[in-house]
């Protein structure tokens, strides 16, 4: 079987790290072949960005936000996505290039065909074969993440968190096939079934 990517998108508290560990150990016990990684933090590189993220002491304005995740992207990849996709591999990556669009584009006020452009180069063409998008208002997720400590984005008001949503929907509605929602204000076990459901259709078609 050819390589295939698989993005989790969602707002602050969507649940889609916990649904990407799940499945991971699910596709495995199907013989599967599974790398999981993450964005910006996959490669060295983009973990010295997320770091940068996590200060408070570092003002940042939405276009470098957006040229900092495109060159994490970059990196990434090359080191890993990309290398992985040829030894077919199923990759699942929490966040990817719809990331960027929601978070800079309708968060933060960036140009979202900027964005994509962008994207196109930074990836060098290496988009999602399917995009999971975990829905939930953006005010449950942030009930759910508690007092945890958080970072940059995390710490923006809910304002831009709902524009962020409304980001993902949007891309949502432009590419129905590729981006497929699913509820995350349900249970674990319900949100799971789906997530399932979802990827071994998309796997059967693959």
């Amino acid at each position: 079987m050819r390589g295939v990517l698989i993005t989790f998108e969602g707002v602050e508290g969507s649940g889609k790290t916990t649904q990407m560990l799940r499945l991971a150990r699910w596709l495995r016990r199907r013989g599967h072949r599974v790398e999981r990684t993450r964005e910006p933090d996959g490669t060295p590189f983009g973990l010295a960005v997320r770091r940068l993220f996590e200060r408070r002491d570092v003002p940042f304005q939405p276009l470098t936000e957006t040229f900092l995740f495109l060159a994490a992207r970059q990196q990434h990849v090359a080191e890993r996505v990309r290398p992985w996709l040829r030894a077919g591999r199923v990759v699942l990556c929490d966040r990817y290039a719809d990331a960027t669009v929601a978070y800079q584009g309708y968060g933060g006020g960036v140009d979202p065909e900027l964005i994509r452009e962008l994207n196109v180069r930074a990836t060098g063409g290496v988009l999602p074969d399917l995009t999971l998008l975990f829905d939930v208002d953006p005010a449950v997720g942030f009930r759910r993440m508690g007092r945890r400590r958080r970072d940059h984005f995390e710490r923006q008001a809910l304002a831009f968190h709902r524009r962020v949503r409304r980001g993902y929907l949007d891309i949502q509605r432009a590419e129905p096939k590729r981006v497929r929602v699913i509820d995350a204000a349900r249970g674990i076990e319900a949100v799971e079934a789906e997530v399932r459901a979802l990827v071994q259709e998309h796997l059967r078609g693959a």
